[in-house]
């Protein structure tokens, strides 16, 4: 990323700090959130693929995972900093010559290819809960944009992947 890009996006960022949502007395002032924290300026390091993750033994370790935002209709959780990653190997609809889908990001052509390579990614803040707000405007991400997270991964006794995210990178 140029200098002058990490400049833009530094000052998007600040500029664009959000009103928290929820139930709030009138007359207080909104909460506002700082996500400079969480962007990180380079990537972190080797990153791992969703399916990787998935396989690997244990139910909780630190990660660095790489993903494109994606594998539903509606890839984000409605006011919180959270969305879903899908396994780069795995062709979105518009990565299919000819598929005319209006929603590409939804990974309808390659379903059967989603089992154990989508991952829920929520950035927490340092009270251990999910941020508020929408993920697309506190980072500038959007569907299909490929994401490097680096967090702790969890897995459900169901098998779900979820990564608890301490940092950002958006790949442009």
């Amino acid at each position: 990323m140029s200098v002058r890009n990490r400049i833009l996006l530094a000052t998007l960022v600040s500029v664009g700090w959000v009103t928290g949502c929820g139930d709030r007395p009138e007359g207080l002032p909104p909460v506002t959130i700082d996500v400079t924290p969480y962007l990180l300026s380079e990537p972190p390091g080797d990153a791992e693929d969703v399916k990787s993750v998935h396989e690997a033994a244990g139910t909780e370790r630190d990660v660095v995972i790489v993903g494109r935002i994606g594998g539903r209709s509606d890839p984000w959780i409605e006011g919180r900093a959270a969305f879903n990653i899908v396994d780069r190997s795995v062709k979105a609809c518009s990565d299919i010559p000819g598929d005319d889908c209006r929603t590409p990001w939804d990974y309808c052509c390659a379903q059967n290819d989603l089992l154990g390579a989508t991952a829920l990614v929520k950035v927490v803040g340092d009270d251990g809960r999910t941020l508020s707000g929408d993920a697309r405007t506190l980072f500038g991400v959007k569907e299909l944009q490929t994401v490097i997270i680096r967090g702790t991964a969890r897995k459900d006794e169901a098998g779900n992947l979820t990564v608890v995210a301490s940092g950002l990178y958006v790949k442009k």
